[in-house]
């Protein structure tokens, strides 16, 4: 039997009164949720295809948006007779934008994910590994499947994610700002087998959407308000941060790294400092949760050091930060204190305290992460010879899946 988490799994977080459209990110009460006739096909009589203005608006384009009608309906059990054909239909959609609601989505606790970083940290890159990573060997170990919700997730990430990076290992181009056409979610259906009481197992759902943001888009507040409305629906932040945007950092590894530029192909201080960046986003936030300016925010956010590996021949080799995790199937809390403080370690001797005292004023609940997705550095635009070779890039999602109670969290050390 699966068993959706129950809907107030952050403390501190409000819980939702509705379900919030992935695609428009409005609030919308179940009852409100529209159905679409299935339309004809076969020989089964349907209604035919009529240009769905809402969605084509959303879009800013009428190819793909003349589709049978959608109407209003109770919908009990998921399901509901199309007034005009008769038809029984299952296919959901937003009030708002008429985008498809995926019955995954609305059946179970949803959680959006935003992506944040300024250009050059490696957002695209980070997808790819870490549902890559999810659907294979971090899957496995957790006993959990992750599954698209839909077909535009499936279509997306095989053609702008794992076809050219895992497949024909070229380095992915920089995200395409907001301003040019609406933002795509991946919406996934990410499902654990747990034992409870008597060895009693179970099945916990979480729909996971996850969002990636151009660097561009948050160079400024005016570019934040117009195309970052996602972020005030955000149920938690993964920022990710180039550590070779950091001065301190970049001159202990300037052998490493020949030339003026970082490894992602930028320059230094492209897209925004990582500070400023995170302050406007922390502004953006603020609306929803009603929180004064300087009163932490309770979005559990977790901020990762990006292409560690250039950084780890540096380290010490007893930091924590050269060890793998135990691959069980928990949390190792240890192994996670001792990341978050080698990390902010760094931040200070790198001249870049002021980071991790700003996210100790401004949220309530923030972890440091290092992480590096490919596992080396590109050469040429390519993945490095060695292939992809991800290393702990799977840690910020599976603390949040601890926040949000799909994971346990274990103290080896006893303490």
């Amino acid at each position: 039997m699966t068993r959706p988490l129950a809907r107030v799994a952050i403390p501190g977080v409000p819980s939702r009164q509705g379900v919030t459209c992935p695609y428009c990110f409005a609030s919308v009460a179940p009852q409100r949720i529209l159905f679409r006739c299935r339309g004809q096909a076969g020989r089964r009589q349907g209604c035919a295809p009529v240009l769905d203005e809402k969605l084509a608006a959303y879009t800013g384009s009428t190819a793909g948006a003349s589709l049978p009608p959608v109407f209003a309906a109770s919908g009990r059990k998921g399901r509901a007779d199309c007034p005009a054909c008769g038809v029984p239909t299952g296919n959901r959609a937003c009030p708002e934008c008429h985008n498809p609601l995926p019955s995954a989505y609305c059946d179970s606790l949803g959680r959006i994910v935003a992506l944040v970083g300024a250009k050059n940290a490696g957002k695209s890159t980070y997808i790819a590994v870490l549902l890559h990573e999810l659907m294979n060997r971090v899957g496995t170990e957790l006993d959990a499947s992750l599954v698209a919700c839909d077909d535009r997730t499936i279509e997306r990430y095989k053609r702008d994610f794992a076809r050219p990076l895992l497949e024909e290992r070229r380095l992915l181009p920089t995200t395409p700002s907001a301003a040019t056409g609406p933002r795509e979610p991946l919406v996934y259906l990410l499902t654990r087998t747990r034992r409870g009481r008597f060895s009693r197992s179970r099945n916990d759902s979480l729909a996971l959407v996850l969002f990636d943001t151009a660097g561009e888009d948050l160079r400024s507040r005016e570019a934040t308000d117009l195309h970052l409305r996602y972020l005030e629906a955000a149920d938690a932040i993964i920022f990710l941060v180039d550590p070779l945007e950091l001065p301190g950092a970049r001159a202990g590894v300037r052998d490493a790294v020949p030339g003026p530029r970082a490894p992602g192909g930028g320059a230094p201080g492209d897209g925004g400092e990582p500070l400023d960046v995170i302050a406007r986003v922390t502004e953006a936030l603020r609306p929803r949760h009603g929180t004064r300016p300087g009163e932490p925010l309770p979005v559990p956010v977790a901020v990762a050091l990006t292409k560690i590996d250039v950084l780890r021949p540096g380290l010490l080799r007893q930091s924590a930060l050269h060890r793998s995790r135990s691959g069980q199937g928990v949390l190792d809390l240890d192994d996670r204190d001792a990341v978050h403080e080698q990390v902010r370690a760094l931040l200070h001797d790198w001249q870049a305290g002021q980071l991790d005292t700003y996210l100790g004023q401004q949220y309530a609940d923030h972890a440091l992460f290092g992480l590096s997705a490919l596992g080396g550095v590109p050469e040429e635009g390519r993945v490095g010879p060695g292939g992809v070779r991800p290393y702990r890039a799977e840690d910020p999602l599976l603390w949040l899946l601890y926040r949000f109670g799909m994971l346990d969290g274990v103290r080896p050390g006893g303490a």
